[in-house]
């Protein structure tokens, strides 16, 4: 019998919600809220926007108003410099602007773009380097980058109506995939050094994966028509040749391992989460040919069986990995323990609100 996916996404967002303390929140009720985490950085960044999807599916303007207010009181407090991590709270930023006509924060989003572009170290004169607030990784592309920052680029440009932001994000997808796409497999790398030019263990590691699973769809979706056209043809290949990988590596029970092609790596299940949310969104995009379309959407739900069978009595998705810096061996990737973490959450959250608003399940 399939769960109440409603109460399923109930549960995540009463989940996410303990995690960042948000306080005792039932996201279906009609009340005040209000969101009490002070911490800007990429957690809590995909965190956001997770909430902000769900918010915008069910209709929920309490929690809209929530997030609005939550930026309000971080600008007017003053953000951190512009870095790979502190720009992932800004897409949603840039969403909500849109929605509630914040024109006000126009400036600040426009500012925010042109920092990275004009600031931003860049690898091999394209890439950005993956600078975060502990390092600044000289030298190295992380896939998690365009997650954090490519998707930003392109919902501002929309916004701003700036196509060389649009231009910036399409150059950003197309740099890190040079190195990182593995030309074998169709996987994706965690990373690459251009100062000792390797990719660091080789690993396939899942997460990263996801990263890209979710981000090539999400780019396709906030750009529109105004994408360059080579560039989702080439863009679309590779998500396709991933997904043909990952169709390959999914575990009986409908999850994939730390190390995608190690079966002996634990299983991951924010990553498991990101997966089947790119491909149903792939799916619902029309990004998937048409004879690969039932396998796929078939592997995305046996996915997401897998995710809703973790999630615990606390609304608390199980069996997710902390925060991974790059690893220098393989080992390095099992050993990442499991914890609550508001990434996971999100990315069960985008998950099952795709499975809803697709109408994959009847």
């Amino acid at each position: 019998m399939k769960p109440n996916y409603l109460n399923v996404l109930q549960q995540l967002s009463s989940g996410l919600c303990r995690l960042k303390g948000i306080g005792d929140f039932n996201p279906f009720a009609e009340q005040d809220i209000s969101i009490e985490f002070e911490e800007w950085e990429w957690e809590i960044g995909v965190g956001l926007y997770g909430m902000y999807e769900y918010a915008n599916y069910s209709q929920n303007e309490s929690l809209i108003n929530a997030l609005e207010d939550w930026f309000g009181r971080q600008i007017e407090k003053g953000l951190p410099e512009p870095q790979i991590n502190t720009t992932a709270p800004m897409i949603t930023l840039a969403c909500l602007a849109e929605q509630k006509k914040r024109a006000d924060w126009h400036q600040l989003i426009g500012q925010w773009a042109d920092d990275l572009m004009q600031n931003l170290p860049r690898v091999e004169g394209s890439g950005f380097q993956h600078v975060v607030k502990e390092r600044l990784n000289e030298g190295q592309l992380w896939d998690d980058t365009l997650f954090m920052t490519g998707l930003f680029l392109a919902k501002a440009g929309t916004l701003l109506g700036r196509q060389e932001l649009i231009h910036e994000a399409e150059l950003q997808f197309i740099a890190h995939a040079q190195f990182l796409a593995d030309k074998k497999t169709g996987l994706w790398f965690h990373g690459w050094t251009s100062v000792d030019r390797h990719n660091f263990a080789g690993a396939f590691w899942a997460r990263g994966n996801a990263w890209i699973t979710v981000a090539i769809p999400e780019l396709v979706s906030l750009v529109g028509q105004i994408i360059n056209p080579a560039v989702k043809q080439h863009l679309v290949s590779l998500l396709r040749l991933q997904i043909d990988a990952l169709l390959e590596l999914q575990a009986d029970d409908g999850m994939w391992h730390t190390v995608l092609d190690d079966p002996a790596s634990p299983v991951e299940s924010s990553a498991v989460a990101g997966i089947a949310y790119g491909m149903l969104r792939a799916c619902r995009l029309e990004l998937i040919q048409p004879e690969k379309f039932e396998s796929v959407k078939t592997a995305a739900l046996k996915a997401i069986d897998a995710i809703v069978e973790r999630i615990d009595e606390n609304g608390i998705l199980l069996e997710a990995s902390d925060g991974t810096a790059m690893g220098h061996d393989i080992q390095y990737y099992f050993d990442i323990p499991n914890t609550p973490v508001p990434y996971g959450q999100a990315l069960a959250m985008m998950s099952i609100t795709e499975v809803i608003q697709g109408e994959w399940v009847n």
